[in-house]
Order: C-alpha cells, then structure tokens, then sequence
C-alpha cells in the first residue's frame, strides 16, 4: 500500500484531500498541518507528500528553505513531492518549480487525474500535469532571489523585521536590505506595495 502524507494548513482541505485519496486508491494517507510536516515526514517515511503551495504558511516555510528538499528527512532517497498548482498564476508555477518536486497536478483537474499522478510519482516516474506544462513554459522570470523571496514571504505573512531576522537569522539591517531590493525589483513603492504586487504575480 502506498504510502502518502498530505499537507495542508487547512483541516477541512487537507481532510478532503485524504479522504478523496482513500476512497480512490490503495493508498494509505495520513494528513497534517504544514508546521507538523517535517515531523510527519520523519515518523510515517511517506512513498508520497502532495503539497498544495496556496495554503497559509506554506510560502513562507518553503521559501525559508529555498524549495522543498529541507522539508524531508535525510535519507539515500528523498521522498517524492507532488505539488498542487493552479495554470493562472506564473508566478505561482515558477514557485512551483523550485520544490524540485516529481509531480505537478492542476488544482482545476479532476479528482482522476490526482490519483494517477500520486501512483506515478510513488513509482519513482516524473508526472506534469498536460493543463500545466504550456504555462511552465510561458511563466516570465522572477526577478527576486531566493533570500529576498524568503525575507518577502514571510512579510506577506505579517511578521516585523525583527520577526523575520529571528527566523532566518539574519540582522534587521540585513533583512531591511533585502526588503529594499524587493521594492525596487518590483516597481513597488513601499513594502506594502510589494507584496501586492508580488501576490498578484503569484510569487509569495
């Protein structure tokens, strides 16, 4: 039985998800909230962790680690990550794109094709979703690096400077630099305007 450990910041979603997988195939689905996943991860060694990037939390965490990889425990075979991403947003597909994940599944797709995206990537086999893989292709660059997207996220979450330099262990001047090059990268005219513009685009 396959293993699979889906995460999501919202019970209700994240209970649908599971409950969608169990009743669809031989799966064996645990669900978790994203601040448990590292220790779920750790304790049930999942054959599969479908990630859905839109949920609360997630920006923040993932971008902290620059992609998905220091999510999972360490091991010879890293666990397969399917993420869930919407066609819509390019922003949202290039943030998609630097999980490193196997599996990229449309969120508008049916609940058949996320059931043989999660057999596939159990397989070790790479899986994009069709609806997916032309806004790959079109989704512009993102201008911001991955330290400067990690200190924007956890903006967009609401933390202070000094929040954000606790928990990436930067200075506070350090992470007013970076929130600087933000603004300029982005056209914006202040942070607020930033994030605004970089949620539009999809990038946080």
């Amino acid at each position: 039985m396959t293993k699979v450990l889906v995460l999501h910041s919202v019970c209700l979603v994240r209970s649908a998800l599971a409950a969608l997988l169990r009743s669809e195939g031989d799966f064996d689905v645990t669900s978790a909230g994203w601040r448990a996943a590292a220790r779920q991860a750790e304790f049930l060694r999942p054959d599969v962790v479908v990630v859905d990037l839109d949920c609360p939390g997630v920006s923040a965490a993932l971008h902290a680690d620059v992609g998905a990889a220091r999510l999972l425990p360490a091991s010879p075979a890293p666990t397969p990550l399917l993420v869930l991403a919407r066609a819509d947003l390019p922003g949202a597909l290039r943030r998609a794109l630097r999980t490193q994940a196997l599996g990229y599944v449309d969120k508008d797709g049916s609940p058949a094709r996320l059931v043989r995206a999660v057999g596939k990537v159990a397989a070790g086999e790479r899986f994009i979703d069709a609806a997916l893989a032309s806004a790959f292709m079109e989704a512009d660059p993102m201008p911001l690096s991955p330290r400067e997207l990690s200190v924007l996220a956890r903006a967009a979450e609401g933390d202070s400077i000094a929040e954000i330099a606790r928990a990436l262990h930067l200075a506070s001047g350090t992470v007013r630099n970076y929130m600087a090059a933000v603004t300029r990268k982005t056209g914006a005219r202040n942070r607020i305007d930033a994030i605004r513009i970089s949620r539009r685009a999809g990038w946080v």
